[in-house]
């Protein structure tokens, strides 16, 4: 008898309609919606700023200066003595990963949640009562509906459309050693050329036995 799904996990590709699909899935089933939350949790454990935790995600340096204020208030600014600014920010990036990692893990424990981002379909695989999908959509239609408001032309839609592409799989690799991200990873992808965010939602309630 197939488990009962207790939380699901969505992937997407910058404007595939994910956020959307996963609020969507959330009202439906009557389950948390979950996304920046995960963030200004691993930061609240340790009482440093959401924006600190933020960097490791997109990969922005973490500066000696900010690591040294922030090990102050912590009551550990002598940790730094005779550290090289790089040694010091990869074993913070290697702490802020392992707390991110913690939140998802807290978060889906708790059950009846959408977790939107963050990867959370590589680190729950394989848990029982877990649902992963993936929304996606060519890299025309993503930078089609970048530039459908006007703030991007064409050019600028596309070249956001492959930042976001380069900066997934960036992820997929520093944080789950992923080397090629595949269909397989996922129990449902979704292609939202031609499938509405409302469609999506249901194929994803279908999955969930709903």
């Amino acid at each position: 008898m197939p488990t009962e799904t207790r939380v699901v996990c969505i992937s997407r590709d910058v404007a595939a309609g994910g956020e959307t699909v996963g609020r969507a899935v959330a009202e439906a089933l009557g389950f948390r919606y979950v996304d920046e939350e995960i963030v200004t949790s691993a930061a609240d454990k340790i009482g440093v700023p959401v924006d600190l935790v933020a960097d490791v995600e997109t990969r922005r340096s973490l500066t000696q200066r900010v690591l040294e204020e922030v090990l102050a208030n912590m009551g550990g600014a002598s940790m730094l003595s005779g550290t090289t600014p790089l040694l010091a920010d990869r074993h913070a990036s290697d702490d802020y990963r392992a707390l991110i990692q913690q939140a998802i893990n807290d978060t889906a424990g708790q059950g009846q949640v959408v977790i939107v981002a963050h990867a959370s379909s590589q680190l729950l695989a394989g848990r029982p009562g877990v649902l992963r999908v993936f929304i996606t959509a060519s890299p025309e239609t993503l930078a089609a509906r970048l530039a459908a408001d006007g703030s991007l032309d064409e050019t600028g839609a596309a070249k956001l459309v492959k930042e976001g592409s380069l900066a997934r799989a960036d992820y997929l690799k520093r944080f789950y050693g992923i080397a090629r991200e595949l269909p397989t990873h996922y129990d449902l992808v979704v292609n939202t050329d031609v499938i509405s965010p409302e469609d999506a939602a249901q194929l994803v309630l279908t999955a969930c036995g709903r």
